[in-house]
């Protein structure tokens, strides 16, 4: 188990907006960063990081948190990964005190299958380098394919050897469960027998974004027709082809700096890219390009140029699968070699300045490139030509940009000389088609889909949202000693108003004391009881205890609350938040925080009343309602409209 002295290290070294610019691309805005959301699909930014307060707010999704939390979502740590991640980020020795029977069995195995993949990394690549079958044939290989040393080592090239159970000996040796083995696919087992998947093939390891082992890619040295040249993992808990690009973790840092990627087919491809200085380079491996795939790479930029080898019939077949690409809203460029050459040959026989310039020399515009194309064996034929024509404004259909689309239309009409009228009707046409195709999908839905929001919204815990903001003020002001406005009856009936000076926390906490009023949801009564519990002490809300606090929902709790408190500044803030239908109005900018209090705590009063009126009437449903109760009913309403009038809203 990590210690305590180990986690409080970690949190004072780590740098919020450093950690997540390794996943996101952020940009300045005032005092914070935004960026694009890691976890929805937006195209307007509202992933908000603080930087002074070392938490972030995801608005899209609704998550947030502090940097552990940020791991955890993103990158599906546990919190222990999570703190080890960061440690080795940031050069800090760990230390660690005796774990117990029970946390050792909480190792999940999602946890199991990376120490596997790891192991085999190790193995793999120290087979490689150091045992004389893998410098003869493995090593010998990747140099002839002219990669470095120094380019082996940085991606962890390996070879596994020619052997039907070297790879599954040395594991279990090791002591790592076979069970695991064989869920990553590393061993096959059959029966009573195993064997190593790999087997006398040069790897080539998959990380995910953060630099974690999440499978292998195996190519076959051996002339043998009835193997296949390539080999991957299959798919297990951590390893999903359609959601992994290989490469990805040695180039986001450069993909996010050049706002730009390029796309290539294989492994050996982004290699040698790499090696030659050109590292914002990912490669689909071979497979067919994916949505969960493009969607990785608009995490860190929005433009994609896609390196196509020299080949014109696979080129013809490979570029009908960008359209993918346009339907994500990004920018697509495309570029080919010259006939005979691909991506991993260019790279090896020019210099860094060559590669650079022919890169930005030849990019050419995924539309205009695609028509001009196709053009090729359409231009003398009426019949390809119309087929062309829809070719392309199906592409265009796919762009959610109306002024984008206008702009290649016209591109499109000069290239292949048909009218712009022509081509925007053909679109109407096109996008008319999709809205009803759609429309028929969820005819059978939508209607439910509506009744189900409206479900939801008569079923808003009012509550449930003052008491958040109850929290709010806590957290925000808790601390501070503020002026307030009290009265009292006297005995002679008449009112009598005063001021009184008192510490926010006590303020509220006598106010809600003195009503019985508790906090009813569970997730804020650990926040609300620690704060009382300081504040009686004398001592001060540390709000940081709660930014760090172990459990990630009450960190993540807290960080959201901190990450909203600009609806305190503004009217306009405060409507994001929806305070009005919540009965809370806040005046023009900078309102006072003791109105705020103010209104906070007597809404929160009043929503009691309305709820104990309630549950009084609920009980007339089942039994008559006594003398008694009709008492407290009229007794709580006049209550009612004594806090309504100090809040002077309409009842």
């Amino acid at each position: 188990m990590i210690s305590k002295s180990t986690i409080d290290k970690v949190y004072e070294t780590a740098q919020l907006e450093e950690v997540i610019g390794e996943f996101v691309t952020l940009k300045k805005s005032g005092s914070n960063f935004k960026g694009l959301s890691p976890f929805s699909q937006e195209r307007t930014p509202s992933f908000m990081v603080s930087p002074a307060k070392q938490i972030w707010k995801d608005f899209s999704s609704g998550k947030g948190g502090n940097v552990i939390a940020f791991l955890m979502e993103h990158e599906h740590f546990s919190y222990p990964e999570a703190i080890r991640w960061l440690a080795k980020k940031y050069n800090i020795e760990i230390e660690e005190t005796e774990q117990t029977d029970e946390e050792k069995e909480r190792a999940t195995e999602r946890e199991s299958l990376y120490a596997v993949s790891d192991f085999a990394q190790q193995f793999f690549h120290k087979t490689l380098l150091e045992v004389e079958e893998g410098k003869a044939i493995g090593l010998s290989y990747f140099k002839e394919r002219g990669f470095t040393e120094e380019t082996i080592k940085k991606f962890k090239l390996g070879y596994s050897p020619d052997q039907w159970t070297a790879f599954t000996d040395a594991a279990l040796k090791a002591q790592y469960n076979l069970d695991f083995l064989a869920k990553t696919g590393l061993t096959i087992v059959k029966e009573d027998k195993r064997f190593d998947r790999f087997k006398g093939r040069v790897m080539f390891p998959i990380h995910s974004m953060s630099g974690r082992v999440l499978g292998f890619g195996g190519r076959i040295l051996k002339n043998d027709k009835k193997a296949a040249k390539y080999l991957n993992s299959p798919e297990s808990d951590i390893y999903h082809k359609s959601k992994v690009l290989y490469g990805i973790y040695y180039a986001k840092q450069s993909i996010a700096k050049e706002d730009n990627c390029f796309l290539v087919e294989g492994y050996t491809d982004v290699i040698s890219m790499h090696q030659a200085g050109i590292t914002n380079v990912v490669s689909s491996s071979g497979t067919a390009l994916t949505s969960d795939q493009i969607r990785l790479i608009k995490r860190l930029t929005n433009t994609i140029t896609v390196l196509f080898d020299g080949d014109a019939a696979g080129l013809r077949a490979s570029i009908r699968g960008i359209d993918l690409i346009l339907e994500q809203g990004m920018d697509v460029r495309v570029l080919t070699f010259p006939e005979g050459e691909d991506p991993d040959s260019f790279a090896q026989k020019n210099s860094t300045e060559t590669i650079i310039a022919y890169l930005n020399d030849n990019a050419k515009d995924f539309i205009t490139f695609k028509a001009a194309l196709l053009m090729e064996d359409a231009s003398n034929d009426p019949i390809k030509k119309g087929a062309l024509v829809r070719d392309m404004i199906a592409s265009i259909a796919k762009i959610p940009n109306a002024i984008q689309q206008e702009i290649y239309l016209k591109e499109c009409s000069r290239i292949m000389d048909v009218s712009e009228d022509v081509l925007f009707s053909e679109l109407a046409q096109v996008l008319t088609k999709q809205d009803k195709t759609l429309a028929k999908k969820h005819s059978k839905t939508e209607p439910l889909a509506i009744v189900s929001r409206e479900i939801n919204i008569q079923k808003i815990d009012r509550m449930s949202i003052l008491e958040k903001a109850l929290i709010a003020v806590l957290l925000l002001y808790g601390n501070d000693t503020k002026e307030f406005d009290e009265e009292i009856i006297d005995d002679d009936g008449e009112v009598r108003k005063f001021k009184i000076e008192e510490v926010v926390a006590k303020y509220i906490f006598l106010h809600l004391q003195a009503d019985e009023i508790a906090i009813s949801s569970p997730e804020f009564t650990e926040i609300y009881e620690h704060i009382i519990q300081v504040s009686n002490q004398g001592k001060l809300i540390d709000v940081e205890f709660f930014i760090r606090h172990p459990n990630q929902k009450i960190a993540t709790l807290t960080a959201n609350i901190l990450m909203s408190d600009d609806c305190f500044e503004t009217k306009e803030s405060y409507a994001l938040h929806n305070w009005e239908s919540q009965r809370i109005y806040p005046t023009e900018k900078k309102i006072k925080a003791e109105e705020l209090i103010f209104q906070v705590v007597y809404n929160l009063k009043r929503e009691n009343l309305i709820k104990l009126v309630a549950d009084i009437l609920s009980k007339a449903k089942e039994t008559e309602l006594t003398e008694e109760d009709y008492e407290f009913i009229i007794g709580y309403n006049a209550i009612r409209k004594d806090v309504s009038d100090k809040l002077d809203r309409v009842l």
